[in-house]
């Protein structure tokens, strides 16, 4: 009766809980309520939100730290004239980056943001009317400024300690001489930022400014004096424009795709594993609300491809139970009783469940350090949901089990019986698909010199991997986007920049059309193209966005390393945790296996390569190495389990893929269906990202299962004492 007591009390101490934290969840994120460049707490990416994002680098050598901090600190102060939610922030030596949410003017500040702030020192002459300020000193005349305290008489005071150029010291020496007990007046950008009164003639190059009101005053007037004397040169690296309205659609639509997605998953995991799915739903609407505070709490920028994550993980949260569920099935088909069978079930495992996240995690964080914004964005949320999936798995689920059990759900046929599966001899099998895919990888790489001949390229590099402009031109409904359209803008584009080598898309779901130029066209040009557009055509948005050669071809660098670091983290992990090089080894054979397949899908069908596509790359080998995991831990399982003299290590191997068979493909179903689902309402700029996810899912599960093992199998029996 007390255990029946704690049980009751429990599960009404859940349903608070959970009630509890979706209301926190409406009422935090503000329901119904409109936020610029918000949903509510959750921040939006430009790409949602719409707004300004550019790259500078300094030119000229490698600036300083603290005239990198300084320029950081320059363009903030900027920045927040334009929007309070802008951010400034450096990436590596010697590049600034700028996103500004929200904003419209976006020339104008394209304009106005990189220019050199103008600080200048004057004097006054004249009254009233007649006063005039005639500079004698500019920033070039400044060597540094600093902000400290001095000491007189027991009192502390602030000041400001100027050393001045050779120059600026006779200029500075000049203006004293002329001006003791008057103010010298210093602007910067033609606001006065300080008036100090000359104390006497300074000759030495030296000035203090006193009578500073506290440190952090001081710091401040001393930062904005030497952010105006920058030698510093900013170039315009990578600049992108962004209409808001895609964003509304994009997170309307991905709404719609999570309900069906979820509602999809829920009837599923019901379907195939009756009780227990129950109890999968239940923790499932627990993570998705703790997702959701977790965005809140920990101030997640969301991106498009950031949303991709969510939904997505929303079908890989469920693996774990999954895991979790076929092995109580097992348990209960061996005649165990319920309570041992939920007690093993939870406890074989727990090592396949935390083996195959960890990998997938190992996956994310290099996706997040080498990626790009968008892209740390689908990084954060895939990553946020890896843990808190695991989180459900092993304190919900297995809370609400238990305390359902206690409850009196107890009988073996709520939670189903799993009888031994029938053994397929997949090593046999394997050579006909190592074939099959040996077959698709060479037509990957046939189309290769295909591709060069006819688009000048191997692949279809996007912008970011490529270099150049592109303009996003979306029509009102008075005008069609259609090929006659297309060409006749593409004309006038041509004519403008001197190019014809114009690459055209058709978004005919936007009324909107692309066009992209390899040629870097700066600011006045890209300017002078839409005031021609605007005014000859009936258009509703305008996007740029524009980057440099170099950029582009750092970011083809980081791709290729991004994916090498990953499998070469993973191979440790998986031989330190197996304790044997050949899992490691077998797991990364059958990740390059998915990637040059899903290559092969980017080369013949010509999809975009670009910033998303690492994304896309490093999901696949995550997701996979996770399904090649549970049967490498299966393998290890029966290693103990089965008479290796008796049965071999192709009966082992065999036996261990068909037990496991059941839980992949339900795995991967639930992770299928609701990316097909986000597929069906997903704007078209991310539908090739998904597309390239559901085929990686899918060749994930067919190398887990036809590859991975019999590879295990020829390095055991080739490489290895029997």
């Amino acid at each position: 009766m007390k255990r029946l007591n704690k049980s009751l009390a429990a599960l009404i101490l859940a349903a608070i809980i959970i009630l509890s934290a979706l209301a926190g969840c409406l009422a935090g994120f503000g329901v119904g309520k409109e936020h610029k460049g918000k949903a509510s707490h959750i921040l939006l990416g430009l790409d949602l939100a719409g707004g300004v994002s550019i790259t500078y680098e300094a030119q000229g050598g490698n600036p300083s730290d603290k005239d990198m901090n300084d320029t950081v600190y320059k363009l903030q102060k900027r920045v927040e004239a334009y929007s309070t939610e802008a951010e400034v922030y450096r990436e590596g030596s010697n590049r600034i980056n700028v996103e500004i949410p929200g904003v419209t003017d976006a020339d104008k500040i394209l304009e106005e943001l990189g220019q050199p702030g103008a600080l200048v020192f004057a004097t006054v002459s004249g009254e009233g009317e007649n006063q005039q300020f005639t500079p004698v000193l500019t920033g070039s005349d400044v060597s540094s400024a600093e902000a400290n305290s001095t000491t007189a008489n027991g009192v502390k005071e602030y000041v400001v300690d100027l050393e001045f150029t050779e120059e600026g010291a006779t200029k500075f020496a000049d203006a004293t001489e002329a001006n003791v007990g008057n103010q010298i007046y210093i602007f910067y950008d033609n606001e006065v930022v300080s008036a100090p009164t000359v104390q006497t003639a300074i000759t030495d190059g030296r000035a203090q400014i006193t009578g500073m009101e506290n440190y952090d005053a001081a710091n401040e007037l001393a930062t904005t004096i030497r952010i105006g004397a920058l030698p510093l040169e900013l170039k315009e690296v990578h600049s992108s424009v962004v209409s808001a309205k895609l964003g509304k659609e994009a997170v309307a639509n991905s709404l719609k795709a999570g309900v069906i997605g979820f509602a999809a998953i829920a009837v599923l995991m019901i379907v195939l594993y009756l009780f227990p799915g129950f109890i999968a739903v239940l923790a499932l609407t627990i993570y998705v609300i703790l997702m959701l505070l977790a965005l809140n709490g920990l101030n997640v920028t969301l991106t498009l491809p950031g949303i991709a994550g969510i939904i997505l993980s929303i079908g890989m949260a469920v693996d774990a139970n999954v895991i979790i569920f076929n092995r109580i099935k097992e348990e209960i088909g061996q005649g165990k009783d319920t309570k041992y069978a939920i007690i093993n079930g939870f406890d074989k495992a727990m090592s396949a469940i935390v083996d195959g996240n960890v990998t997938t995690l190992i996956a994310a964080a290099v996706l997040w350090f080498k990626g790009s914004g968008s892209v740390k964005g689908f990084a954060s949320t895939l990553a946020i949901g890896i843990v808190l999936s695991m989180f459900t798995a092993f304190v919900v689920t297995k809370l609400l089990i238990n305390v359902f059990y206690q409850l009196g759900v107890k009988n073996p046929k709520l939670y189903g019986s799993k009888k031994p599966a029938k053994v397929i001899d997949w090593i046999k099998i394997s050579r006909v698909c190592a074939i099959v895919s040996l077959v698709v990888i060479v037509i990957g790489l046939v189309f290769l010199p295909i591709n060069k001949k006819n688009m000048g390229k191997i692949l279809n590099y996007s912008l970011d991997f490529s270099g150049g402009t592109s303009l996003s031109i979306t029509f009102d409904a008075k005008q069609a986007a259609d090929a006659a359209l297309t060409e006749k803008v593409k004309g006038d584009v041509a004519e403008m920049i001197d190019d014809n080598n114009i690459e055209t898309q058709i978004v005919k779901d936007e009324n909107q059309i692309i066009l992209k130029t390899t040629k870097e066209l700066d600011l006045d040009q890209r300017a002078e193209i839409e005031e021609k557009i605007r005014k000859d055509y009936k258009v509703a948005e305008f996007e740029k966005e524009n980057i440099t050669s170099s950029v582009s071809k750092e970011m083809r660098r980081d791709a290729v390393v991004a994916v090498v670091i990953a499998i070469i983290l993973m191979l440790i992990y998986i031989a330190f945790r197996f304790k044997d090089i050949r899992f490691g080894a077998g797991a990364v054979l059958a990740l390059i296996h998915d990637v040059l397949i899903v290559f092969c899908l980017y080369s013949v069908f010509k999809f975009s390569v670009g910033g998303n596509y690492i994304a896309c790359m490093l999901t696949i080998v995550g997701y996979s190495i996770n399904a090649t995991i549970i049967i490498y831990d299966r393998i290890r399982e029966n290693l103990k389990a089965m008479s290796r003299k008796k049965d071999g290590y192709a009966a082992i191997v065999n036996t261990s893929i068909s037990q496991t068979l059941t839980r992949t493909i339900a795995t991967s179903l639930t992770t299928f269906v609701t990316v097909a689902i986000l597929y069906l309402f997903a704007v078209p700029s991310i539908r090739e990202f998904i597309l390239a996810l559901m085929a990686g899912i899918v060749v994930g599960v067919y190398s887990s299962v036809c590859l991975t093992g019999p590879i295990w199998y020829f390095l055991r029996t080739r490489f290895g004492k029997q």
